[in-house]
């Protein structure tokens, strides 16, 4: 309701970890904001409730589809968000930032090696669930590097 009332933009990241019913109903909220602001209104029922519909409010979700535990967006959900395409990020050039955030001098020497033992690892270890060699594996490892 407070984004509705004061036009802000919320961010939901990992979206899709939610149960599949939580999303249901969700979505449902979020339908009946986009209609009030297709429709121009200056409010809306959420929860049985009357709530200020700011014209400025804006939903945004993050979905990570490929890891274990995530659900798959119901239908009606889908329709209420347009998808937009990723990249793959640069995790060389992430590392070399995060090392030399960190003061770590030989940043760029180390990013390389690290980053290539993770492809290693990845390409030559079975596929099993308690391995994980993503970018998010990287930076806790390489955030780990710099702590006294």
């Amino acid at each position: 309701c407070g984004l509705c009332q004061v036009g802000a933009w919320g961010c939901f990241d990992e979206f899709n970890r939610l149960e599949e019913r939580i999303l249901s109903a969700v979505s449902q909220q979020i339908l009946t904001i986009q209609r009030g602001l297709i429709e121009r209104r200056k409010s809306i029922e959420l929860l049985g409730q009357s709530v200020r519909l700011h014209e400025n409010v804006g939903i945004f979700v993050t979905m990570n589809p490929g890891y274990a535990g995530r659900s798959n967006l119901p239908d009606n959900l889908k329709t209420l968000f347009r998808a937009v395409a990723m990249v793959v990020p640069d995790s060389k050039l992430i590392a070399q930032v995060m090392l030399y955030s960190q003061g770590i001098v030989s940043a760029q020497h180390l990013s390389e090696k690290v980053v290539r033992l993770f492809q290693l690892c990845e390409s030559q270890m079975s596929n099993q669930s308690h391995y994980d060699f993503s970018l998010r594996a990287l930076k806790t490892l390489l955030i780990s590097a710099g702590v006294s």
